[in-house]
């Protein structure tokens, strides 16, 4: 079968695991039951017999299966029925809208031309830089060159939706805290964890995430509603690519949740990773080293490239904890002090106020972190007030969708290296946005109306088990 997967994926059409790009790092749990006592053997072909010590019957032991029902959607793996999903999530798709595009105007079909828009991670353009060895802001700079070139309309910058992300999850855990509902409040910009979540803990764990949506769907929000109506365009004539880290962000897309019923539309088209853009640029024949710099685009207003403190993860853990000791007790923080704990994936920071602990944070990042958090949580052990979970081990400048290491470094240097890169770039906190403030009165309508939730906010779904690999529900 012909893949519509682009050669980043390395698509096969197995029956339930392909090509693995790391580890499956999805726990398999074992029933233990008292019985017989016997030996395990292992035949010439790598099969596993268990011997009877009784009566020497041997019988081969089934293989433990991770099906689509168990995946927790960490990129280590792509399955034929997540392919269902993200067929068209691929620079393939990208190229034919651009084709048709160029069709329509060619045989004066204007009215069906569609405005091309492209969303780019601080992360993603990170790992571009790294490679070409240029500056975050050159890299932004010639990513919007080379876009426009390629025939789309606009590049924009996803730290801008993650302003509007950032100052709603600062609020939510005020509100939670508040009311000490719901606490510990767990991150919700992963969708790897989120999906983790929905799949394998259910009820239980979904009334405690964030109900706030990831960077790139509010983005989403923004160009199909904010950005549609400054065009004067419907959310179907808008066709929106966004530029990830991780191949999760395809499924998050995917969501039944970010669908436009009305305009039989996604909040974001087409989702791309990194080293899939690094593949458009070689189908070109061009280094992003030598494309001419253009000025950047903006949603609102002029184009510009900030940033956010508190990591390479988007800063959730610091701006929420910062904001809550001034919202909640009136304390202005200065540097936080760290303290790591199983190991660096695994941090926590603590507040007090007149010598009594008042807020405790964590940072857990990667599945075997967020197990040992998951079962504190169910233990009633679990001491924090706010988790800022990330899937990826080292967080989202590791993602699974970023560019490999050369040959002469080491994924650790890496990591280091494109941590600089991002912390390069000038931050600003979200709440200073001027932009913030004017588009919460103009477009929303106030911060706590009805439109806000709606666009602001999502909701999870525990995802019942079933016989049926195929019959996934996102």
């Amino acid at each position: 079968m012909a893949s519509h997967f682009s050669s980043a994926l390395q698509l096969t059409d197995l029956d339930d695991f392909i090509n693995p790009s790391q580890e499956c790092v999805k726990p398999v749990k074992v029933e233990r039951v008292v019985g017989k006592k016997g030996a395990i053997k292992i035949e010439t072909d790598g099969s596993y017999m268990e011997v009877d010590e009784e009566t020497g019957a041997e019988v081969k032991l089934e293989k433990a299966k991770i099906t689509l029902n168990d995946c927790l959607a960490c990129s280590g793996c792509i399955t034929s029925a997540e392919s269902v999903l993200i067929t068209q999530q691929s620079q393939q798709e990208v190229y034919s809208i651009l084709q048709q595009n160029q069709d329509c105007r060619k045989f004066g079909l204007h009215n069906e031309v569609k405005c091309v828009v492209v969303s780019v991670s601080p992360q993603a353009r990170a790992s571009l830089a790294a490679k070409y060895n240029l500056s975050a802001l050159l890299t932004a700079q010639k990513l919007t060159a080379f876009f426009h070139k390629l025939g789309c309309d606009f590049v924009f910058d996803t730290s801008f939706s993650r302003d509007f992300s950032l100052v709603e999850t600062q609020r939510e855990f005020v509100t939670r805290y508040r009311s000490k509902s719901a606490l510990p409040m767990l991150a919700s910009a992963c969708p790897g964890w989120i999906c983790y979540a929905e799949k394998t803990h259910g009820a239980y764990i979904l009334p405690y995430i964030s109900t706030t949506k990831s960077p790139q769907q509010i983005m989403g929000s923004l160009v199909k509603d904010l950005f549609a109506r400054k065009l004067d365009k419907t959310p179907d004539q808008i066709y929106h690519v966004s530029v990830m880290p991780c191949y999760d962000k395809k499924l998050e897309a995917s969501r039944e949740d970010f669908y436009n019923d009305l305009y039989k539309t996604r909040d974001v088209d087409c989702v791309l990773s990194t080293s899939e853009v690094d593949a458009m640029l070689e189908t070109e024949g061009v280094n992003l080293s030598d494309i001419n710099a253009a000025d950047l685009d903006g949603l609102a207003g002029a184009g510009e490239l900030v940033s956010h403190a508190g990591g390479g993860s988007g800063g959730y853990l610091e701006h929420v904890l910062r904001h809550a000791a001034r919202e909640l007790f009136g304390l202005q923080l200065n540097e936080l002090t760290f303290k790591t704990l199983r190991n660096e994936d695994f941090k926590e920071v603590s507040v007090q106020h007149d010598g009594v602990v008042v807020l405790q944070f964590a940072s857990a990042y990667g599945f075997r972190n967020i197990q040992n958090l998951v079962q504190k949580l169910k233990r009633g052990k679990c001491k924090y007030d706010f988790v800022e979970v990330m899937a990826c081990p080292s967080g989202c400048l590791n993602g699974g969708g970023q560019l490999r290491p050369q040959d002469d470094e080491s994924s650790k240097e890496l990591i280091r290296r494109l941590g600089g890169i991002y912390a390069s770039v000038a931050t600003r906190l979200p709440e200073d946005n001027p932009a913030v403030e004017t588009l919460y009165r103009e477009w929303l309508g106030g911060r706590d109306g009805v439109k806000a939730a709606a666009l602001l906010h999502t909701t999870y779904h525990a995802v019942n088990k079933t016989v049926n690999a195929l019959n996934i529900k996102w």
